[in-house]
């Protein structure tokens, strides 16, 4: 795989002229410029921000889980949309500091430190927390395009990372059982209806299980990251940074908040009943393997085929 990447000024905007590049990024990377040149700005930039953030994530389960070729892939992609964003906004909200530079570098270290001490593998929190210091490492630069993405980027990482520790450690902690409940009532069992309207047997064991009768029976558990509260962090970190960047106001910034929440449930709800159905057709082995892709695809083609029909409208 080959990619060169050649910069240039022209007016205010920063192109990108690709002069070769491994095929499948190259159709995306040309889908996209078509795809984001009909926009107005302002939607242009939403779009482009939820597929960084789907690409982003996906990335980092492929990474952990599935291909790094295909993991790296997505990275590259997610870089070159990084670059079609113009945020309009001046200086920001926050100032340039050299001590951010320090504190971003403090922070990846020491994530890293801590999970090479206790053998353990990178999690979405560690990936949320390394994004957290990158981004502070960005706004220390000084660089106007690089403070602003990092400053866009602390916004988003910094709230998932509050709300992780809200919903997953606190809770737990105080053992409110808020994240099972969740994931009973309003992924499971919902899913569990359209399935057995389907004509698919399936049956209910416990909060979070399923025994769902194909071939074989087979116990299925809806839980974790199954809920679809990650993509909800996300999307409320996305809609937060953009706002506070841009100076939105404060109804559309709520209106936006709850679309974006919606999208994320109404995209988990999509790949958990996909899951469901392969295990009925194809089995577990081919569950698993669809499970550690399908994810972030399916949010990635429901966020941005939304938002492009609303922009339309």
């Amino acid at each position: 795989m080959l990619i060169k990447l050649e910069w240039r000024k022209r007016g205010a905007n920063l192109i990108i002229s690709i002069n070769k590049m491994a095929s499948p990024v190259k159709y995306i990377y040309y889908f996209i410029h078509v795809l984001s040149s009909k926009m107005q700005d302002e939607n242009k930039n939403i779009i482009i921000i939820l597929l960084v953030l789907a690409l982003f994530t996906g990335a980092t389960i492929e990474l952990s889980e599935g291909s790094t070729i295909m993991g790296v892939i997505l990275f590259i992609i997610a870089a070159i949309l990084i670059s079609r964003i113009e945020l309009r906004g001046t200086e920001g909200l926050l100032q340039s500091s050299r001590n951010f530079m320090l504190i971003g570098g403090f922070i990846v270290a020491a994530d890293l430190i801590f999970n090479y001490i206790n053998s353990s593998e990178l999690g979405t929190l560690d990936s949320m927390v390394f994004f957290l210091g990158i981004s502070l490492i960005a706004m220390g630069t000084g660089r106007k395009d690089f403070k602003q993405l990092g400053e866009f980027g602390f916004y988003i990482s910094s709230v998932f990372t509050g709300l992780y520790l809200i919903f997953y450690s606190s809770f737990g902690y105080f053992n409110i059982d808020f994240i099972h409940l969740f994931d009973h009532y309003f992924v499971l069992m919902p899913t569990v209806a359209v399935i057995k309207m389907l004509g698919i047997p399936v049956e209910i064991i416990a909060t979070e299980t399923v025994i769902l009768y194909g071939s074989e029976p087979m116990t299925i558990v809806i839980g974790g990251p199954c809920s679809g509260l990650y993509s909800m962090f996300l999307l409320i970190g996305i809609v937060a940074g953009y706002s506070r960047i841009e100076k939105m106001e404060i109804k559309r910034t709520l209106s936006l908040l709850g679309f974006a929440v919606l999208i994320a449930y109404i995209a988990n709800l999509i790949r958990v009943l996909i899951l469901y159905i392969t295990a009925y057709l194809y089995g577990m082995d081919t569950m698993m393997i669809v499970h550690t892709h399908i994810g972030w695809m399916i949010f990635a083609v429901t966020a941005g085929g939304i938002m492009y029909i609303v922009n339309r409208k």
